[in-house]
């Protein structure tokens, strides 16, 4: 019998499953919103982290215990460290298939330095490294599909999860964005990988594809979220009246200096607890340089971008605005060529040529590190063989890149989210034909009927089109998305946060007052958009209640009124199930497996010793 998968999603890490998979045998059905080539991982600008040379000490172990700092202890070790051993070769594999990784003078390829390390280890494509692998994988995959290994379905969007009587995922029901026709697909397993959910804020750095929805989809379906409140905001964007445009973190990497004008009448908490002067009056405070003289202006992402606030609500903000300048006027041509693409987005959107004066830059909604919660059996465990990594708490249903939880914690480091969707890509590819060989006598049963769900759903797009009310669909998701950004991103305490989910399940109570003007039955992005609104506010209802019950102060999350990090209560993911009969969110906990590194404070103020690594002998290559 011949093995099928459906893969959601073709950004890196659908594309990365869709071609191991097909490789090993598998035929892939390929669906998508977008084209791959405009898939959200095409805006990947810095790079992606390996540590291949050893100079100055370097080592994957030490890339592993860095991301395991800079996620402030959350993420379950054992993935993390198996990423970091398995980055070398993944970048020995892309630079084979055809990246055309920048060089150093040996010929070899060339690292940068990036956010939350003092080590070289990022591999880039001078600042267009995203869309470079994104081609590479996607010739890989058009090849198999000329082979008939991969059938693609682009312009589609996933709807609802296919289940059998056992509960197992063995499809999907999808809708056609051109015409709205709606059909199912089956498979004896199902990948998503459909990345962020930036457009649940409103504005952000994300596409506007990035709406949550499909991992709110399955939520609903019984998926389980995991640490959904960790939102990772990322200290340098455009802001824009439309959206933010991300400013990458490799401008900083090759040198770029963040700066407001001093004004020593104030005073700002330095990250040691003590109060000192803001600087010298009309003088360029170099703040982030004289708080973190070791990393600079490469602390991680998190750090960053409370200290911009910090800074900017002192009132030192660039012409009294939330705005700090990123000056790049200083850096050499040779260098600037290394990070033209950052360069001309701002001189485009901002008509202002930023090689001769400093970008004015703001902290922008930028990435999540929660996502679905998976499996992941670590290689000594005893059960190894009965589970499956990257599974999610429903079987035979896989989620990868972005839309998993697994490697990030409550903060990512820049440069990591590329390794960790191609990595978990790779590793789901590896899984599931274990797993289809493991259940292939029960998969062989005839595929579920759905032609009732499908007539349930042609339903819910009749009565969708043809609903009368009084509310606009683009309002109520801009009241969603203004409390979102301005209640669940940088700070948060526990009064705000209670009163923008009770302010959600207002919103909610309005969906069915909705009414569309445009009812027509081809390229209708508003009806679109109105169906994937209720799953956009669902999954802000999780991030928002996630927030509120965790009172700590732990990498992106950060309450004013429990500023410490709490390992003793909340060293722990946090895992938000749907209760369908009361259609409500209900939070529990699961402790995070710590088992080769003990958690230190995490500081940035200074070199840390680095602990040795505990309980390690082995790891699996996916490559």
């Amino acid at each position: 019998m011949e093995k099928k998968v459906i893969v959601i999603g073709a950004g890196l890490a659908g594309l990365s499953a869709a071609m191991s998979l097909a490789k090993s045998g598998v035929f892939i059905y390929l669906v998508s919103l977008l084209p791959a080539r405009r898939s959200h991982s095409v805006c990947a600008q810095g790079g992606i982290n390996a540590a291949i040379s050893d100079k100055n000490g370097d080592s994957p172990i030490l890339h592993s215990f860095e991301t395991i700092k800079g996620g402030d202890f959350l993420a379950d070790q054992p993935p993390t460290l198996e990423m970091c051993l398995n980055a070398p070769y993944i970048i020995k594999m892309l630079d084979q298939i055809g990246c055309l990784f920048n060089r150093d003078e040996n010929g070899d390829i060339d690292f940068r330095g990036f956010g939350g390390t003092l080590f070289k280890r990022t591999a880039y494509v001078n600042s267009s490294t995203g869309q470079q692998l994104i081609y590479s994988l996607d010739e890989q995959v058009r090849r198999l599909e000329e082979k008939n290994k991969v059938k693609r379905f682009e312009n589609h969007e996933f709807i609802k999860l296919i289940k059998d009587k056992k509960n197992r995922a063995r499809g999907a029901v999808f809708q056609n964005h051109n015409d709205l026709n709606i059909f199912a697909l089956f498979a004896d397993a199902v990948v998503i990988a459909t990345g962020g959910l930036g457009l649940i804020f409103g504005k952000s750095t994300n596409s506007y594809a990035c709406t949550g929805v499909a991992n709110s989809i399955l939520f609903t379906q019984g998926m389980k979220l995991a640490n959904p409140e960790f939102i990772q905001i990322h200290p340098t964007a455009i802001l824009g009246e439309d959206k933010l445009r991300l400013i990458s973190e490799a401008v900083r990497a090759e040198g770029a200096r963040i700066w407001v004008y001093g004004d020593e009448t104030k005073e700002i908490e330095f990250p040691d607890g003590t109060m000192k002067k803001c600087g010298q009056s009309n003088e360029k405070w170099f703040f982030l340089e004289e708080m973190y003289p070791e990393y600079k202006n490469l602390v991680p992402r998190d750090i960053a971008a409370r200290e911009i606030l910090k800074v900017c609500e002192l009132g030192l903000g660039i012409d009294k605005k939330n705005q700090v300048y990123l000056d790049a006027t200083h850096l050499s041509d040779e260098t600037l060529k290394k990070v033209e693409t950052p360069l001309n987005i701002y001189q485009k959107f901002r008509d202002e040529d930023p090689k001769k004066v400093p970008m004015k830059v703001f902290v922008a909604v930028h990435y999540t590190m929660g996502g679905a919660y998976v499996d992941w059996p670590a290689i000594d465990d005893v059960d190894r063989d009965k589970r499956f990594r990257q599974m999610s708490n429903i079987e035979g249903l896989f989620n990868i890149g972005e839309s998993d939880y697994l490697y990030h914690g409550a903060n990512r480091l820049g440069a990591n989210a590329l390794l960790a969707c191609i990595f978990s890509g790779l590793v789901a590819a590896k899984e599931i034909p274990r797993y289809i060989d493991k259940n292939s006598e029960e998969l062989k049963e005839e595929s579920p009927d759905v032609k009732e769900e499908i007539e349930t759903e042609e339903k819910k797009k009749f009565k969708l089109l043809h609903q009368r009310g009084d509310e606009n669909v683009y309002d109520l998701h801009q009241e969603m998305a203004s409390l979102m950004l301005n209640n669940v991103t940088v700070k948060r305490n526990n009064k705000d946060l209670k009163d923008t989910l009770d302010k959600l399940i207002k919103i909610e109570s309005r969906i069915k007052n909705i009414q569309l003007v445009d009812k027509s039955t081809t390229l209708n992005q508003s009806y679109i958009f109105a169906r994937q609104f209720p799953y956009m506010l669902k999954y802000a209802m999780a991030i928002t209640l996630g927030a509120i019950k965790r009172d700590e102060s732990r990498g992106s999350h950060f309450k004013k009124e429990f500023s410490k990090r709490d390992d003793k209560k909340y060293l722990k993911t946090t895992l938000a199930t749907y209760n369908e009969k009361i259609n409500d969110i209900e939070i529990s906990y699961k402790d995070v497996d710590v088992r080769h590194f003990d958690p230190i404070d995490r500081t940035y103020q200074k070199q840390q010793k680095i602990p040795d690594i505990k309980n390690y002998k082995n790891f699996e290559k996916v490559l």
